[in-house]
């Protein structure tokens, strides 16, 4: 190739890229403003299962000047320290092989910096481990053994996070399980399993998304994970970019939910892109559940399982909040008023309406 056919290929696809984004739209028009922060002291959203979550970042950040992501960890840990929460930390539902194993990220809005642990073990907050992967170390993922050391090192007490409760729940489904229990237990609601005759099979997360009153943000995830999972798998919640993403300039997002389907769309990271894009935060949530959507169907070729009735068969919530302070959440289906998130703000703690994209 000659320097000047050269010289026109790179002009020519560099045009290409300047007038095509990330989500195959023209940007040749003039992008919308990037969003300012809003009058607002602070503003805290998270998974139903987060009323006194929220309530604590949302208190830290008003009374103490917390950062955002670290008032967000502060308001998990609550949840993680409790065994009648079957899917976050103490009390969490373990592997196929009885082995309690926590996933957790979390990000920091005014220095886009990161840290998450995954298939920690015997450590009941885990957040507050991949919140010292973030400050302590130029990493940002650590796992499995070096996980817990790192945690051990830093001061963290080992205990075990296996409850009574949690075992029988394990002993029950192993007495009963299939050759081949291994995927994602399906439907809008947790269904029935026959390996626990007819019990629920709980799974869950929580997330958390909180900005203060200048326009910081910052988030967490975590997790207990999938139930009865294979050792070693993890969902979107230790992941950044999936289970949860921030940048300061923008807002803050995360999902829980079917893990794989947010790891497959990105979903946190796209949500806050199309929020940069002019999206509200609920118009964000319903873009990348709709994207998921499509995802599904091509995937259900070969998994016929994860599409039905032309809707995805699992359910799929994120969460978002824009740098003014607006924010929302969106699943994936049910009827209206049936989905919740939590929120705490000047106006108080309460459980609000997710939108719902396949009603």
């Amino acid at each position: 190739m000659t320097d000047l056919t050269r010289r026109k290929f790179l002009q020519a696809t560099g045009a290409s890229i300047a007038t095509t984004s990330l989500f195959g739209a023209s940007t040749a028009q003039p992008q919308p403003p990037l969003p300012s922060a809003g009058k607002h002291d602070g503003v805290a959203i998270s998974s139903a299962n987060g009323l006194e979550t929220v309530k604590i970042a949302h208190q830290l950040m008003l009374n103490e000047g917390m950062r955002p992501v670290s008032a967000a960890i502060r308001g998990v840990a609550v949840v993680e320290a409790d065994p009648n929460d079957m899917s976050v930390g103490y009390g969490g539902l373990p592997n196929e092989l009885g082995v309690v194993q926590l996933d957790s990220s979390c990000m920091d809005g005014p220095t886009h910096n990161a840290g998450s642990v995954a298939c920690i073990e015997d450590i009941m907050h885990p957040a507050q481990v991949a919140e010292l992967v973030m400050d302590r170390t130029d990493h940002i993922n650590l796992v499995g053994k070096g996980a817990r050391q790192f945690a051990i090192d830093h001061g963290f007490k080992t205990e075990n996070l296996l409850t009574d409760r949690a075992r029988e729940i394990w002993l029950k489904w192993r007495a009963k399980r299939t050759d081949d229990d291994r995927l994602w237990p399906l439907g809008d609601t947790v269904p029935a399993d026959p390996a626990l005759a007819d019990e629920p099979r709980p799974w869950g997360t929580i997330h958390c998304s909180a900005i203060n009153s200048v326009g910081d943000v910052g988030c967490c995830t975590t997790t207990s994970g999938l139930s009865f999972k294979i050792p070693g798998r993890i969902g979107d919640s230790p992941l950044v970019g999936a289970g949860m993403y921030c940048d300061n300039e923008i807002g803050t997002a995360g999902a829980t939910g079917r893990g794989e389907a947010a790891i497959l769309s990105g979903g946190s990271m796209l949500a806050v892109e199309r929020m940069r894009a002019g999206d509200s935060p609920e118009q964000a949530c319903l873009y990348v559940l709709k994207r998921v959507a499509q995802q599904a169907q091509r995937a259900s070729k070969w998994q016929p399982m994860l599409y039905k009735d032309g809707v995805p068969n699992f359910g799929l919530t994120f969460y978002a909040i824009r740098k003014d302070g607006t924010y929302a959440s969106a699943s994936m289906h049910g009827k209206p008023g049936s989905r919740k998130f939590a929120v705490a703000d000047k106006n108080g703690v309460r459980l609000e309406d997710c939108a719902i994209a396949f009603a």
